[in-house]
């Protein structure tokens, strides 16, 4: 069974959507984009995501962003990495003005700003490492992985980080198994509150 990596188009919008989706709820009742969008409806949330890997503002969950894991031809999997002194908290905004959402009306951003963490600006940061259920364990995690590191390495980097939910024990245990190590971990009143996660940790990995 092969895998292809490739970089993400435009025309994978809606696939990216749903990894997006599926990687901020992560077992939860609600996720970060239920919080921004303020509904419970998939179907909405989906369409603003997918909206949004398009805007002109690249945010964090901007298609450029990704790489796509294939086998046969079918879509598999995903990861993004970025820049954090690109995509920043004003980008997000203007992306999401962009797609007519006010971001200042949602209590997403002072969350962040009490239980996140400040990233290293001269780092990668690695998120919504995702693969469809059915074709877990088959190496597509590891091939999006090497590939990343791989493409890292070529603009310069030697760092790359990621946070991972307190609590989210197979997505800790498999960042574990790539190499990454804890650097820090938070716990967070508020954040337990809103998505019953005790908080975050931030992990790391030299390259």
């Amino acid at each position: 069974m092969g895998i292809n990596i490739r970089k993400a188009t435009s025309a994978d919008a809606s696939f990216l959507a749903q990894m997006v989706l599926q990687s901020t709820r992560a077992d939860k009742k609600i996720g970060v984009y239920d919080l921004i969008f303020k509904t419970s409806s998939d179907e909405e949330i989906l369409k603003n995501i997918e909206k949004l890997t398009i805007t002109t503002a690249k945010s964090s969950c901007h298609y450029t962003n990704f790489l796509i894991a294939e086998i046969d031809g079918k879509c598999v999997g995903s990861l993004a990495s970025y820049e954090p002194r690109l995509i920043t908290k004003e980008t997000f905004l203007s992306a999401l003005s962009e797609i007519g959402v006010n971001g200042e009306e949602s209590e997403y951003f002072g969350l962040m700003e009490i239980c996140g963490f400040a990233l290293n600006s001269r780092t990668l940061v690695f998120d919504y490492m995702e693969e469809v259920e059915g074709f877990m364990d088959v190496g597509i995690l590891k091939a999006l992985m090497q590939k990343s590191l791989l493409n890292a390495r070529l603009k310069g980097y030697r760092i790359a980080q990621t946070i991972v939910e307190i609590g989210s024990l197979e997505t800790l245990l498999y960042y574990k198994k790539l190499g990454f190590g804890v650097i820090k971990e938070k716990e967070c009143e508020p954040y337990k509150e809103i998505f019953g996660r005790v908080g975050l940790v931030l992990l790391s990995i030299e390259f």
